[in-house]
Parts: C-alpha cells; structure tokens; sequence
C-alpha cells in the first residue's frame, strides 16, 4: 500500500475555481519565458554579432553565459523560497529575468549583453524551481497531474517555438526583438503573482550553506565549461576538477542538515527514478531535439523555414498528451507507463534512421509528430513522478534540485548531440546523412538504459498522484 502523505500546506488555495487554471498559467508563463530564452536567441547570433562588432564564436558566450547562470544559481532557490517566501521570491525573480531581457535588446556592445545575460540567468535560476514549489504547494495530490501538465507544455513548446520564432524576428524586424518578446509576458506574470498568489511563511531560521554553494556552484561552472571546450585540451582539465568537487561536495554534504543540495532525496525512489532515469530519457530526447533541424537542413537538403516548419510539428501532440496522461496513469500507473515510453521512445529515436531525401515530406511530417508525443509522455510522467511521493517539508529543496538537473539534461543533450555527429563525421566538411543515423540509434540505445530503473518503481509509488490502484 502507497504511504499517506499530508497535503501541501497551501492546498486551500487551489479550491477556488478561478484559481485552478490561474496558478498553473501564471507558472507556465514564467516556464515559457525561461524556455524560449535558451533556445530564441541561436538564430540570431550571426546577425547580433555582426550589429556589436564581434564575431558568431565569440558570442557563443551570450549564450552560455545564461545557461552557465542558471546552473549555478538554482540550487539558491531552495534556500530563498524558504527564507523570504515564495511569493516575494517569485516576483522578484520575474522582475529580474524581465528586466535583463529589456536591458539585453538595448546593449549597446558585447561586454554589455554578456552581464544583461548573467542577470536574465540569476532571475531564471529562480523563477522555474519557485514556480514549480508554488505548484506543489497550491494543488492537493489529486489534482497534481493536471497541474502539472500545464506547465510542463512551454518547456516542450518552447525550444521548437524559439528558433522559429527567432528567426522571424531577427529576419523582419530586428535582433533586438528577439529579448523585448519577453517583456509582456514579464508583465503579466508579475501582475498574476500580485493579485492571486499568497505568500508562504518565511524561515528566519533558515541557514545558508555557504561553503556547499561555493563547491557545488564551482563544480557546476566547470562541467558546463568542460562542455563548451569540448574537442579542447582544457575540456579533460575542466571536466577533472568538476569531478574532484563534486566528490568534496558529496562528502561534505553527508550528514549535513543544511546542505544546499539534498543529496537525501535520491533516497527517495520516486524521486530519484523520476530525476535520473527520467533524466537519462531527457538527455536522448533533447540530443536529437538538437540534432532533427540539422539533419534535415543538412542530411536532406532542406531550407531553414522548410525544416522549421516541420520540427515545430513536435509540439502538436502536446495537447493530446496533457489530456490523455492522466487517464494513463490511472490505468497504467507511473512504472508501466514510463517504461513504455521509454522503449517506444528509443524506437522512435532509432527510427529516424530510416528516413532519406526520398522520404515523402508527409510521413516526415507524421513521424515528427510521433516523436513529440512520445517525448512528450515521458517528459510530463517522469517530472511528476518526482514529486508525487515527498513530503511537503521537503518539496522545495527537491524543487530546486529537480530544476537544476533538469536544465543539465538540456545542456547534455545537446553536447552528447554534438559530440557524437564530431566523433562519427570526418575532419572536414559538414556531416553527412549516414552520421546523422548513427547518431539517432546511438541517442536510442541512451534511453534505453534508463528502463531498468524505471522497472525499480513498485506499483504503489506515486499512486496518490496518478490514481493507480494495483489489483
């Protein structure tokens, strides 16, 4: 039998009608936000760079220095939250994020978008985990799938969305658009906190955990770094002192009740099966997220709008999914459902592999919507999962943890994309469609290997969530 776990402490909330589509928006808007940023900005770089005199590899660095931000900064959030409430958290987080994307479409030279793009991190590496925290907070166990789902749709909309939508901006008005989209949404999301959203009680007691933050923080820094410089000497150095303070980390950290990372929680299964295995599938889905507008631009043949018109197919399904996971789960329950996807999954991903310059655009069409809700149901049931069995106490350091990992899966994704187009290709010239279909049955087996830890869930976890009830 599942154990029984007392609501969120602001479960009330959510019994006002009007409330239990409110919150969940007033969330996926900073979700999407958060989303469209990492990925809007990557059409526009030849053009940004050429407007600040610099060149499009050094501007890279207005791109990682977000993501690098956001890293290190979301284990902050947990800390915060308890410290000064959500509410307060939360608002000041979108003020920040929306403030720096206003002060980045006016930089003036490179120097100045680089540090506006630091402040858009610092206020996004508050603003999803908070966001997620209010959600866990707000809704009681049953009606958490539904919750869910709203806001898990911007972080599966948004990277097809941005480049597009990027690309638009850039070609018909101007690059500086590109950041100024962010600002209405800004707006409105702080409007909806100031009006609906309650605060928590803050923990005065509450203590920071400077020393964990500085190790874990720096360890962080240097894998992101060691991603960067891949294929550079100084990659192996980065990537062996991220490895020597994660194990001071580790070690530091155990028995530590203030830790700024809970590393208790991978004692949690759900948890821990929803994070890292979840995770695992993440990793393959986001690599070949990365990997299908190059493969059809350049395996193909096709144009820029030609192949982003069809990679934004993958979000079609989305819908259907938030719809039909929760009679899913009820039916299926979270392991059989997840495993599932899982193995479908890695199907899908060897499958690309098949298609070629004479594929009818149709079923490359057709299957790039498959794609999207397989990635979808596995996206949406991994992250609740990760959640539907902790304590409230505990929900917001898991929150900020969840977060964190999450935007590594991102990060992974598209370096292990990267990685194995430069390992299989040659030395010069673009890839060629045969390095593109390894690279799909290779992203494949990825996912699977996260199926014998999905089969590691009993039937009962996350049953108060999803309504399973084994016979």
């Amino acid at each position: 039998m599942p154990r029984e776990l007392p609501p969120p402490a602001d479960a009330t909330l959510a019994r006002e009608p009007g409330l239990r589509l409110l919150i969940p928006m007033m969330v996926a808007v900073a979700f999407l936000m958060e989303q469209l940023d990492t990925t809007i900005i990557t059409t526009a770089v030849p053009d940004m760079a050429h407007s600040l005199g610099t060149s499009a590899v050094q501007l890279n660095l207005a791109v990682s220095a977000y993501v690098l931000t956001l890293a290190v900064f979301i284990p902050l959030s947990s800390w915060c939250a308890d410290r000064f409430g959500v509410r307060r958290v939360f608002i000041t987080a979108l003020a920040l994020f929306t403030l720096g994307s206003a002060l980045c479409g006016l930089a003036s030279n490179f120097t100045q978008l680089v540090a506006m793009r630091v402040l858009q991190g610092l206020g996004g590496s508050m603003m999803t985990p908070v966001g997620r925290l209010i959600l866990l907070r707000s809704f009681p166990r049953q009606d958490l799938v539904r919750a869910m789902t709203y806001t898990t749709l911007p972080a599966l909309i948004g990277p097809v969305l941005g480049p597009l939508l990027g690309g638009a901006l850039t070609t018909y008005l101007s690059w500086r658009w590109i950041f100024t989209v962010n600002l209405p949404f800004g707006l409105i999301g702080i409007a909806l906190a100031l009006r609906y959203l309650r605060d928590s009680q803050p923990d005065r007691g509450a203590r920071f955990d400077i020393v964990g933050f500085a190790l874990f923080g720096c360890a962080i820094a240097l894998l992101q770094a060691s991603l960067e410089l891949r294929g550079r000497s100084a990659a192996l150095l980065a990537l062996g002192a991220a490895a020597v303070l994660l194990l001071a980390f580790t070690l530091y950290a155990r028995g530590k009740r203030h830790a700024v990372v809970d590393l208790t929680l991978f004692g949690e299964r759900a948890f821990a099966v929803g994070t890292l295995a979840g995770g695992l599938c993440r990793v393959a889905f986001n690599g070949m997220a990365f990997l299908l507008p190059l493969m059809l631009q350049l395996g193909l043949g096709m144009t820029p709008l030609q192949s982003g018109s069809l990679t934004f197919l993958s979000a079609v399904g989305s819908p259907l999914v938030r719809l039909a996971l929760g009679p899913l789960l009820r039916r299926f329950g979270f392991v059989r459902l997840l495993g599932a996807s899982a193995l479908l999954g890695a199907a899908v991903l060897a499958g690309f592999a098949l298609l070629g310059s004479g594929t009818p655009r149709w079923v490359i069409g057709g299957y790039i919507v498959l794609f999207g809700i397989v990635r979808s149901t596995q996206f949406m049931s991994s992250n609740t999962l990760s959640y539907a069995d902790l304590h409230a106490q505990r929900l917001s350091r898991a929150t900020s943890l969840g977060g964190l990992l999450q935007q590594l899966t991102v990060s992974f994704g598209v370096s292990f994309g990267a990685a194995l187009l430069t390992l299989l290709g040659n030395a010069h010239g673009a890839p060629r469609l045969e390095q593109f279909h390894a690279s799909c049955l290779l992203l494949a087996l990825l996912a699977l290997l996260a199926i014998p830890a999905f089969a590691r869930l009993r039937p009962g976890d996350g049953a108060q969530v999803s309504g399973y009830r084994a016979r």
